[in-house]
């Protein structure tokens, strides 16, 4: 299949290509039913917790599905990726898991354990602008300038065809699920987990929750063509994109029923319920779909089966002990939380 772009749009069949290469280097990760979840539902409610994954997030299964892809001979020439998280990681440990030479541009607004964890697979890390965009003009020089193939965070078709296994593990895991929650930032996981659920699946609902800060996709779909989302501030770094990717909005805009939105209050409070109840360490990203079933009970009827995918655990411990702090006073006596702009991770 194609779209407008030009771009190939992944099907199943590329879905479980990447499941048989990643397979002994992802974990599976658990699918998790909570009771406690379930109960403040009313219904029966499933985690699945890719915050335990190789990387502490998804994006481990896109990169690697990406990476492996290359002809030996772009391999040779080594890859880029521009990212403040998440991705970064993720194609570091793909770039070592096949020894080839790996450049990460990450803004200076990048925490310094987020640096540290790339670091640590070998790759090199340059500090480079404000932002995200910054980052990814920085990315693409050094692409072009040293031949080396660059790593798009998620308008990708291998980088969507790796993120689709998660859609897999959840109907091998639980067949008969009636609605998955899936967090949305430039929309490559959503993309991934609706093609899988879809093929086999089709009457299953796939709800996207994006931050109501940046509702690019949501605003996409609604008017039929990209949007870009004004700048504005939310912890959930991980889904704060000004603009997504036109390969993960056709997909989206075809394959999903419905986008949602949620805000950091409720993000932060589920962050501390997860700890609380469920003793998970879970990034503001990675808590968005959950938030959203917590706070508004979406579609999720007495007797369904759903599933939020817990995105990705990676949060700054600094960060971390303010969310704390804020989400477990009365409202109106919030510590101030630092709050990132797009990312694009």
């Amino acid at each position: 299949m194609t779209c407008s772009n030009c771009k190939t749009i992944p099907g199943l069949d590329d879905i479980l290509k990447s499941r048989a290469l990643l397979e002994g280097i992802v974990r599976k990760s658990p699918l998790h039913r909570s009771r406690t979840f379930s109960d403040l539902t009313g219904t029966n409610l499933f985690l699945k917790l890719e915050s335990l994954q190789v990387t502490g997030s998804f994006k481990v299964r896109g990169a690697y599905a990406k990476v492996c892809s290359l002809s030996h001979d772009k391999a040779k020439r080594g890859v880029v990726a521009a990212s403040a998280g998440n991705h970064a990681q993720g194609v570091a440990f793909a770039a070592a898991r096949r020894k080839i030479r790996c450049t990460i541009v990450m803004p200076l607004a990048a925490s310094a354990a987020k640096m540290a964890a790339t670091r640590s697979h070998g790759a090199k890390v340059i500090r480079c602008g404000a932002g995200y965009d910054d980052a990814w003009q920085a990315a693409q020089e050094i692409a072009y300038s040293e031949g080396m193939s660059i790593i798009h965070a998620f308008d990708d078709s291998e980088v969507i065809a790796g993120q689709g296994t998660v859609g897999l593990e959840i109907l091998e895991d639980l067949p008969d699920v009636n609605v998955i929650y899936v967090p949305i930032g430039g929309g490559g996981l959503a993309a991934g987990v609706a093609i899988a659920i879809k093929s086999t699946r089709p009457n299953v609902k796939i709800i996207g929750v994006e931050s109501s800060a940046f509702p690019a996709m949501k605003n996409s779909v609604e008017s039929a063509s990209l949007a870009e989302a004004q700048d504005g501030l939310s912890i959930a770094d991980g889904i704060a994109v000004r603009r997504p990717g036109e390969l993960t909005y056709g997909i989206v805009r075809r394959f999903l029923d419905e986008i949602v939105l949620i805000d950091d209050e409720s993000i932060m409070k589920t962050m501390l319920l997860l700890m609380e109840r469920a003793k998970l360490v879970v990034e503001p990203a990675g808590a968005a779909s959950l938030a959203y079933v917590l706070s508004n009970n979406g579609f999720v009827g007495k007797h369904d089966k759903a599933v939020a995918i817990i995105s990705g655990g990676n949060v700054d411990l600094s960060m971390l002990g303010q969310i704390l702090v804020s989400a477990g006073q009365p409202l109106g006596k919030r510590a101030t939380i630092p709050s990132s702009i797009a990312l694009a991770d």
